[in-house]
């Protein structure tokens, strides 16, 4: 038999296991948009503002011309009640934070507007003029999965979509499967989960294309990794083999010789 027969089935069954083991994504599945050349009209989504929900931290600034009590209410120690650290209050998990003069105020389920009202409202028997001011205190987001960097990210503004969303964690990797964007979402005390669809451009008229706080959002791979890494895989097992077999052959053509 011929020595070099089992180098050269080696060179044939490499190329053939390459061939099977090794696919293409397809271009469609990493693009944005699929379906942009068929918009005709602009899409209008109908914007909401974040509504406080229990266990939130807010961060309350009350301003008025009487100064010094509102330095009281800031905790701002004389300090400029516009440049003062204002107190932070954790909503309970019925809605209400208790505020210093006024009791517990509800402010749950209310926008942040609402909730400053809300606030200025209960003052005014005690401080002259009040304007309430309040914000979420480090509102964050959670990116896992198919991106280039995972972890929580600040949200920078009020209304971030999910695109904006993504791109905080570097944008999506070559893997990652662009209609299989998992959302999970506390509404209510309960944890529910949706399904995002990124190569969709009906996404932007969806109430879910604005990011809330708190939201998790978890980029699921494609098959195609599972298939590149059981390649890869094969490739070390073959990269083994073939170094043993030319040794073989080697050895047996040198003592031969």
């Amino acid at each position: 038999m011929n020595k070099s027969n089992p180098v050269r089935y080696l060179i044939i069954c490499t190329g053939v296991l390459m061939l099977l083991t090794t696919s293409c994504v397809p271009f469609s599945k990493i693009k944005y948009f699929n379906d942009i050349n068929q918009l005709s009209e602009p899409v209008v989504n109908p914007m909401s503002s974040i509504k406080i929900s229990p266990f939130d931290r807010l961060r309350v600034l009350v301003l008025s011309t009487d100064k010094e009590t509102s330095a009281i209410l800031n905790y701002s120690s004389g300090q400029n009640v516009t440049t003062g650290p204002a107190i932070s209050y954790v909503v309970d998990a019925t809605g209400f934070i208790t505020f210093p003069y006024a009791g517990k105020i509800q402010v749950g389920g209310l926008t942040l507007v609402e909730a400053g009202e809300v606030i200025s409202t209960s003052l005014k028997n005690i401080i002259t003029n009040p304007e309430v001011f309040v914000t979420l205190v480090d509102p964050k987001i959670t990116l896992i999965g198919e991106v280039f960097s995972q972890g929580s990210f600040p949200m920078s503004k009020e209304f971030l979509s999910i695109y904006e969303a993504v791109a905080l964690g570097g944008g999506l990797t070559q893997f990652a499967d662009r209609k299989n964007i998992i959302l999970l979402r506390n509404e209510n005390n309960k944890l529910t989960h949706y399904i995002l669809n990124l190569n969709n451009s009906k996404i932007t008229s969806s109430p879910l294309y604005y990011i809330l706080p708190n939201d998790v959002i978890i980029i699921e791979p494609i098959r195609n990794k599972s298939w590149n890494m059981q390649s890869s895989t094969w490739m070390t097992v073959l990269s083994a083999i073939s170094s043993l077999l030319s040794i073989y052959y080697m050895t047996s053509f040198t003592l031969r010789y």
